[in-house]
């Protein structure tokens, strides 16, 4: 019987990357590139705007195999803007857009780069404020450093948080544990793919009171 070499199955991954990102919509893929080191996948190359930097590494996460991205992408707008506009622009976005506490949000933009400060009481509307400023023309990073408000008891956060996997019809919740403390949640075991270790994370960020989830999580196939 033949067997494959671990070349072989890198470049076979490789090629299933550079069509997941030649078949993406958001994605403009002539300009990235693809290496494969293992299940370690690096991109390299530009794009005009943070938001595609972002789509090229979501969509290299939903091919099998995948277990770590490396995006290295630089973000080169086509055309330069002032500072101020781009700050504008997402304070406009931000308060058009209801799921945002725009008034407890503060934006700050140097050189391109979106830094967003306050404190929120859920993890949609931090999640949601950062889509704001990524979506900007101009931007070239968000650095999302808006907090939430612990409210509810660690206990509480852990109960919420395995029935949430419980009722989630992609994960098998019994080889997942949490752990929560003082805002934190941990979780622990092995999922069979990055999509559903993906999962995992949004359920843990669902729970109300949860400022951090550090993923232990191993990608068993």
């Amino acid at each position: 019987m033949e067997t494959r070499t671990l070349k072989q199955t890198e470049q076979e991954l490789r090629e299933e990357v550079v069509r997941q990102l030649e078949w993406d919509p958001r994605v403009n893929a002539k300009n990235i590139a693809v290496t494969v080191a293992g299940n370690v996948v690096t991109l390299t190359g530009s794009v005009h705007n943070y938001a595609e930097r972002c789509a090229a590494e979501k969509a290299v996460q939903v091919v099998y195999g995948v277990e770590a991205v490396a995006n290295d992408i630089e973000v080169r707008p086509p055309a330069a803007r002032v500072d101020a506009e781009i700050a504008q622009d997402i304070l406009h976005a931000m308060k058009i857009n209801v799921t945002v506490p725009h008034d407890k949000i503060k934006v700050l933009v140097s050189d391109g780069v979106a830094t967003l400060d306050g404190t929120v009481d859920w993890d949609y509307q931090r999640k949601n404020a950062e889509a704001c400023a990524r979506n900007a023309a101009g931007v070239k990073r968000v650095h999302n450093q808006i907090n939430l408000r612990i409210r509810v008891s660690p206990t509480e956060v852990s109960d919420k948080i395995a029935e949430a996997l419980r009722r989630h019809a992609e994960l098998d919740a019994r080889r997942i544990a949490v752990y929560a403390a003082d805002g934190k949640v941990h979780l622990y075991g092995s999922v069979g793919s990055w999509a559903e270790r993906e999962a995992a994370e949004g359920a843990a960020w669902a729970a109300p009171g949860v400022l951090d989830v550090i993923d232990h999580l191993s990608v068993v196939r």
